[in-house]
C-alpha cells in the first residue's frame, strides 16, 4: 500500500505540473488568468462533490470550526491558482512553478511567528539560500524586456504564500471533518470569489469555444483528480517521502514550458532553480521526519 500511496502523491504532483503548462497555453491564446483559475477550481469542485457524495460519513459539515478553517483554505487555493497563472502570464511556467514551490519557506516563517516551529541557524541559512536562488532564477538584478517582470516575481511568491495559507487551513480543518468536505467548501469559496472577478464574457463563453478541451483537462488534472489522489496518497506515505516526491511538480512544469512553450532557462537561472528545489525539499524532509 505504501508504494501505491507514493505513486498517488507522485501522480498528483505530475498533474499539478502539467496544469501550469496547460494554463500557459490558454493564456497564450488570450484567456484571462482569472478565468483559467476559475475553471480549474470549478471543475475540481464537481469532482470533490462526487467524492463527498460517495463517502459522506464524518463530513463534519455541521461543525462551524470546519467551515472557518475551510474558508481559509478556500482563500488560499483561490490565491494560489490566480497568482500562479498571473506569474506564468508575466514570465514563464518554469519560474512561476519554482517560485510557488517556495511555499514551505512561508510555512516556516509563519510557524516561527506563531511559535509553532523553533527557528535555528540551519533553518535561517536554508531560507537565505532560497532567497539567493530566487534572485538568481528571476534575475531581478537585471530584468530584460521580454523576461520575467517584477509583477511575475511578486505573483509567483504570492502563489507560494497563498499555498501556505491553504496548508494551514486544510491542516486545522482536518480534526473537525473529512478532507472531501474541506475541499468542497474550499473550491466553492474559490468559485464564488473568482467568478465575479474574471472577465464575465470569457467565463460564460469558454466551454463553447475550441479551447474547451484544455479547460476541462486543466480542471480534471489540476484540481479534480490531483487533489483526491494527493489526499488519499498521504494516508500511507511518509511525510518525508511526500516532500521529495512533490518536487515532481516544478520539474514537470519546467519541462512542459521548455518542450512545448519554447521557454528557456540558462546559466545562473538553472543554478537558482536548483538551489530552491534542493533547499526547499531538504527543509520539508527535515521538518516532516522530525
Amino acid at each position: 500500500m505504501a508504494g501505491v500511496s507514493t505513486a498517488c502523491v507522485m501522480l498528483a504532483a505530475l498533474f499539478w505540473g502539467l496544469s501550469g503548462g496547460i494554463g500557459g497555453m490558454l493564456m497564450a491564446d488570450g484567456w484571462d488568468p482569472l478565468v483559467v483559475s476559475f475553471y480549474r477550481g470549478a471543475i475540481g469542485l464537481l469532482f470533490v462533490l462526487a467524492w463527498l457524495a460517495l463517502r459522506p460519513g464524518g463530513s463534519g459539515l455541521a461543525d462551524r470550526r470546519l467551515w472557518g478553517w475551510s474558508l481559509m483554505a478556500g482563500l488560499g487555493v483561490a490565491g494560489n491558482f490566480t497568482f500562479y497563472f498571473v506569474s506564468i502570464s508575466q514570465g514563464s511556467v518554469a519560474v512561476a512553478a519554482t517560485l510557488m514551490y517556495c511555499a514551505p519557506v512561508f510555512v516556516f516563517l509563519v510557524s516561527f511567528a506563531l511559535r509553532l516551529e523553533r527557528p535555528t541557524p540551519l533553518k535561517w541559512a536554508a531560507i537565505a539560500m532560497v532567497m539567493l536562488g530566487i534572485v538568481l532564477l528571476t534575475r531581478i538584478y537585471d530584468i530584460q524586456p521580454g523576461g520575467v517582470t517584477p509583477i511575475g516575481v511578486i505573483a509567483g511568491l504570492l502563489a507560494g504564500l497563498s499555498y501556505a495559507l491553504f496548508i494551514f487551513g486544510f491542516k486545522y480543518a482536518a480534526p473537525h471533518g473529512s478532507p472531501q468536505a474541506t475541499l468542497v467548501i474550499a473550491f466553492a469559496v474559490l468559485s464564488l470569489i473568482l467568478f465575479p472577478l474574471g472577465d464575465t464574457g470569457q467565463t460564460l463563453s469558454a466551454l463553447g469555444t475550441p479551447s474547451w478541451p484544455l479547460f476541462v483537462t486543466l480542471g480534471v488534472l489540476g484540481a479534480g483528480v490531483s487533489f483526491i489522489l494527493y489526499v488519499v496518497g498521504l494516508n500511507d506515505t511518509a511525510p518525508a517521502v511526500a516532500a521529495i516526491v512533490a518536487m515532481v511538480e516544478p520539474v514537470t512544469a519546467s519541462l512542459f514550458g521548455i518542450l512545448l512553450l519554447d521557454e528557456r532557462l540558462v546559466g545562473l537561472e538553472l543554478v537558482g532553480m536548483g538551489l530552491i528545489l534542493l533547499t526547499v525539499t531538504a527543509l520539508s524532509v527535515s521538518s516532516s521526519t522530525r
